[in-house]
């Protein structure tokens, strides 16, 4: 048996994904909601798994190993301990119990993911804990021989926050913090308590915290105390999902979870605001506070571990590294002179770390990989696009859209840029789907930054969300200095820094309420389509800059070219651009 092909799978979790690794190189990663079309959806990856199978042209008897970023057997004595002392309620026993069952066949569930019969799975099958693959997916594909390594989320297999330091290929853990106190918990009661209700909902808190003050900080510091060694502790009388047990639903569809906040929070901070209430400067302030204490106890855990390390460089992974506010502080506020986050840190991440957890510390082979960029997910040809316009055909005529075909990429990014120029919305959509939750440039729409009204006007015309939600700036990597303060190269998306005062009123649509933006850096060596598109905007403006958000309409980013033109066609997109095909509706 070789050990070339390696599966990673993160399974009946929110954001289940697969990624497969060939001779320790990544090859492909998704998400399965790209294909089913359910945010956030937790099950079984089947379609992801097939995906990746696919793009690596490996059969499913090819596979090597197979790594579950799950482990119910992990940290029984602590649970057994937690069930005794605490007596929580039979629903969360009963929960979390049927939840492990789900996945504590690791053998059996790599099986029904290969859609294969147990008895005809040669691979072997791990079950790697959840935050051990959360670490592995932060260094492991690092640019980094050395760093101190760090996952915050809210709890996978019993443990919301882990250090460790990775030299080499190997991965030594220093500590945990366990159930029930956690930083994502903190975030996730306080998402609740303002009325944002679904699973993923933290970061529109996090866009909601740049327009209030941090008045109430002084009354969340009451939710948890910080300890000496760089931990912290919940205030568990204003949390409810360690005792009274909290509806949680992982299986085979969008998870949700039920209220974790108790009603002694509503008695400190007043009622909480309901979904279909406005916003009030309360709740601005409320979001404002949240998010300066949720920094606060972050940088007091990477302080400490940095002290314990003596590391100059940072590895972050877990849904809390996706608080791209606070990651673009770390380098300010801890003595971390370098920080890598890769693109997919919450939980569809840790089938990556499953993946490279198993080749590294379970197989021993050494280090040859890179996470440059986030382009692993599936194409789409010619021949396909054309497919789709045609099944669309008599829909465009009727709506009288212009179509062209364009022999040379440079032709194309010109006129593109003419019509961002212009003022045009633009649905982008090229190469391989991004891994992880940002359109980063293949899967966009896209618009000129330099107009105020571009955010209210895809906000509400578009994407029909909040109108207090920012958008990213996409900028040349040669440009960054230019227009960003003490900001460092990201091609992910997933720092945010302070934009040049005399920019900001260049780039108002993507300027953030407190003058910062949420950088994308675009390289001509990792993504030269999208690079060449800036350049000619640039041309055209005199700005190497482009507004770059998510191709979607409330729904997971579009994944096929049916999903871009139909989210085209029932939007107030003005041009479609999908391969080297452009469709303008009239008057665009």
């Amino acid at each position: 048996m070789s050990d070339r092909v390696v599966l990673g799978i993160n399974a009946y979790h929110g954001d289940a994904s697969a990624a497969l690794l060939v001779d320790g190189r990544l090859v492909a990663a998704v998400e399965e909601e790209r294909f089913n079309r359910v945010k956030h959806w937790a099950g079984l990856p089947r379609q992801a798994i097939a995906a990746c199978l696919e793009m690596a042209g490996v059969r499913a008897e090819e596979v090597d190993h197979v790594a579950v970023s799950r482990d119910p057997r992990a940290h029984l004595v602590r649970r057994a301990l937690f069930v005794l002392r605490s007596r929580p309620g039979l629903r969360l026993v009963t929960d979390r119990s049927r939840n492990w069952l789900r996945v504590g066949d690791v053998r059996g569930l790599a099986a029904r993911g290969l859609g294969l019969e147990p008895a005809r799975l040669r691979a072997r099958a791990h079950a790697v804990e959840h935050h051990p693959a959360h670490l592995a997916s932060a260094f492991f594909v690092s640019p980094f021989d050395e760093a101190a390594v760090c996952a915050i989320d809210g709890f996978g297999d019993f443990v919301s926050t882990s250090f460790a330091v990775g030299r080499g290929s190997r991965l030594s853990r220093l500590g945990a913090v366990y159930f029930p106190h956690s930083l994502g918990l903190l975030y996730l009661a306080l998402t609740q308590f303002l009325g944002f209700p679904r699973f993923g909902d933290e970061f529109k808190v996090m866009g909601l915290a740049p327009y209030g003050a941090p008045d109430h900080a002084p009354l969340l510091r009451r939710l948890l105390r910080l300890t000496p060694d760089g931990g912290f502790e919940l205030d568990l009388s204003y949390f409810r999902h360690w005792s009274d047990g909290v509806t949680m639903t992982w299986d085979d569809g969008e998870p949700t979870i039920g209220p974790v906040y108790s009603p002694k929070l509503a008695e400190l901070l007043g009622p909480p605001r309901r979904p279909d209430e406005p916003l009030e400067p309360r709740h601005e302030s409320l979001a404002a506070s949240l998010q300066v204490v949720f920094e606060e106890a972050a940088f007091h855990v990477l302080n400490a571990l940095q002290r314990r390390t003596r590391q100059r460089r940072l590895c972050l992974a877990g849904g809390c590294a996706m608080n791209s506010v606070a990651n673009g502080k770390i380098r300010e506020r801890t003595p971390f002179e370098a920080v890598y986050v890769q693109p997919a840190s919450a939980d569809d991440g840790t089938a990556l770390g499953a993946a490279y957890h198993a080749w590294h510390q379970t197989l021993g082979r050494p280090r040859d990989f890179v996470m440059e960029h986030a382009y692993w997910g599936p194409e789409f040809g010619d021949g396909e696009i054309r497919q789709e316009l045609s099944a669309h055909a008599a829909e465009l005529q009727r709506q009288g859209c212009v179509q062209r075909v364009w022999a040379d990429e440079e032709e194309l990014c010109q006129w593109t840029a003419g019509r961002l120029a212009d003022g045009q919305v633009v649905g982008w959509f090229q190469g391989r789907m991004e891994w992880g939750a940002r359109a980063l440039g293949n899967r966009s729409i896209l618009a000129d930054p330099r107009r105020a009204d571009m955010r209210q006007i895809i906000n509400s015309k578009i994407k029909l969300r909040e109108k207090f939600r920012p958008f990213a700036p996409s900028i040349l990597e040669e440009a960054v200095d230019d227009y960003f303060v003490g900001a460092v190269a990201d091609p992910f998306m997933v720092q945010v820094f302070p934009i040049r005062a005399e920019k900001r009123s260049v780039i108002p649509a993507v300027t953030h309420v407190d003058g910062s933006g949420r950088i994308q850096t675009v390289s001509r060596r990792t993504n030269p389509l999208y690079w060449e598109l800036l350049r000619a905007f640039e041309k055209t403006t005199g700005v190497p800059v482009l507004l770059n958000t998510s191709f979607n309409e409330n729904e997971p980013i579009v994944h096929r070219p049916a999903e871009a033109l139909a989210c085209f066609l029932r939007t107030r997109m003005d041009t479609l651009v999908v391969g080297r095909h452009s469709i303008e509706k009239p008057g665009g």
